[in-house]
């Protein structure tokens, strides 16, 4: 490969053309809903994908997606990098938070090391971006500890929104939530960004309402496309309810309709239903880690530490049922724990799910470790968060009862669910990951990594230690050789999948309902851009 000064080279990123401005006249209320809530307004606090799409509506970060998923300029207006380490990041000027104060280099400077912090949800990346320093009010310079090629998707993810410094100090919210232990802080239930919409009153799971910005940068430039002036966010847990509120028009969105009634709805004219995959892989966890399980039958020693066990329940499993059955044909299997893996180069040579394999051989890779009389154990499942996650649990259960393992199924709201499996108090649990960035090792890094202290396996809830994929993982962070990453990350997905160190179970295809007439944009990462929504 060639070895240019490539590095050296400024990336910038040019606006692109924008459409007109709003006609006012036309402003609509937007009333929608989804089984759950947001779950904090702390935007370092927890790296929950709905909640993190939520709080982009208030929030910003120095780059952005457009509708076709490109980075695009947000805070910044420039990102450049001058060297292997080092980036130049020009903010853009005239910029006001929404208490009408400027927004400048400090508030950058601040958010960075703020989201280092323990309690942040999104260190692993932040400290990726190394130290920050202020150069003038609106240039600052990341040096970062190896060279980081996907710097500028971290600038443009949600796990990057930037905070007013003297908000936060102002409401002695310098640190970030301690989500875990459900810290109760200001800006748990009040938020203050630069984005187009404002937060007017929050009712946690009752009912949430924003209004648009009038001062928000992005008016003159046309980046407010839609028509909406405020919205009213009521979580439904019911789907019945939902979809009954959505024909009825108290509602005019659903973000997560019930698949059993997709195809009757494609069927109403007054409804309209987006579909497409979204960046979201579903996959079933294990402890690995302790000697004995916190929630099992088995005394003295863990199943899950013996790879035939794992194993076992992997081949056991009948994801194209699930498929039919429970997700009704919306969902696409994968063995690689990925959730987009052609965008991260994975070839589809190792697209190969460990075969399904008879109940007696099951029942005898159980009988070799150990097991002949099975063993129960808790799955811990979120019964709000993925598409049919209960019910997906509760087929699990079903196919391992076959084998002899007695799998008892707690599901619980999302607010409850990641507390407690974030703190490891967890034997057996469901988790969906996935997002806008779909470069490896937003995956590697903070799902399959070990765990540390600076944010590496933070949703290794498992708490696996595998050497070999850890030193492949942390080499290929820093490498700039586009073959040489690529063929660790590869090395790296294959240990994990001979490892069996989770059990993939699909891809999610993320149907929208809405009543005819809404116009929505539905991206990979299942974002809605309320700026973009358009209402008759």
């Amino acid at each position: 490969m060639k070895k240019t000064n490539h590095f050296c080279i400024a990336v910038t990123l040019l606006i692109a053309s924008l459409t007109a401005p709003l006609d006012l006249a036309n402003a609509k209320t937007l009333r929608w809903s989804n089984q759950g809530d947001a779950t904090t307004f702390d935007p370092h606090a927890d790296n929950e994908s709905f909640n993190n799409q939520f709080n982009g509506q208030i929030y910003e970060q120095l780059l952005s997606r457009d509708k076709n998923m490109k980075l695009i300029p947000r805070l910044a207006t420039s990102v450049a990098q001058t060297n292997p380490t080092t980036w130049l990041i020009e903010l853009r000027k005239g910029v006001k938070w929404h208490d009408g104060s400027a927004f400048t280099a400090d508030d950058v400077v601040f958010s960075i090391l703020r989201n280092q912090m323990s309690t942040s949800k999104f260190k692993v990346y932040a400290n990726a971006l190394g130290k920050p320093r202020k150069i003038d009010a609106f240039t600052i310079e990341l040096v970062t500890p190896v060279p980081n090629a996907v710097l500028p998707d971290m600038l443009g993810s949600s796990t990057m929104f930037i905070m007013s410094k003297a908000w936060a100090i102002k409401n002695k919210v310098e640190k970030p939530q301690d989500y875990n232990n459900k810290e109760e802080t200001f800006a748990v239930r009040n938020a203050m960004g630069t984005g187009p919409f404002l937060l007017v009153s929050r009712e946690a799971d009752v009912k949430t309402v924003l209004t648009k910005n009038p001062n928000w940068w992005g008016l003159k430039e046309g980046r407010f496309e839609g028509n909406v002036t405020d919205v009213v966010f009521t979580p439904i847990r019911s789907p019945g309810t939902r979809l009954a509120a959505l024909i009825s028009g108290e509602l005019d969105f659903v973000l997560d309709p019930p698949l059993q009634d997709i195809a009757k709805l494609s069927q109403d004219k007054k409804i309209k239903i987006y579909e497409g995959r979204e960046n979201r892989v579903v996959f079933i966890g294990m402890d690995q880690a302790r000697a004995e399980l916190l929630y099992s039958d088995v005394k003295g020693k863990n199943p899950f530490k013996d790879r035939r066990v794992r194993l076992a329940l992997y081949q056991s499993l009948d994801v194209e049922a699930i498929k039919r059955t429970v997700m009704r044909g919306l969902s696409i299997p994968t063995a690689i724990l990925m959730p987009a893996r052609k965008e991260a180069g994975i070839p589809d040579s190792m697209e190969k799910r460990h075969p399904m394999i008879t109940i007696d051989a099951a029942k005898k890779l159980l009988a070799d470790a150990g097991y002949s009389n099975g063993f129960t154990v808790t799955l811990d499942c979120p019964n709000d968060r993925y598409i049919n996650d209960e019910r997906i649990c509760v087929a699990l259960a079903g196919m391992w009862s076959k084998i002899g393992v007695t799998v008892k199924v707690a599901s619980i709201p999302k607010a409850n669910y990641f507390p407690k499996v974030q703190k490891l108090d967890t034997s057996f649990y469901m988790l969906g990951w996935g997002g806008s960035t779909t470069d490896a090792i937003f995956t590697l890094k903070p799902v399959l990594h070990s765990r540390d202290d600076k944010g590496a396996g933070e949703y290794n809830w498992g708490n696996y230690k595998n050497v070999a994929m850890d030193e492949l993982i942390d080499k290929l962070e820093g490498e700039i050789d586009v073959k040489k990453r690529q063929d660790m990350i590869n090395q790296a997905m294959k240990i994990h999948h001979d490892e069996v160190l989770h059990i993939p179970l699909h891809l999610q295809v993320m149907p929208w309902a809405a009543r005819a007439g809404v116009s929505v944009v539905h991206r990979p990462d299942a974002w809605l851009e309320l700026a973009w929504v358009k209402m008759p």
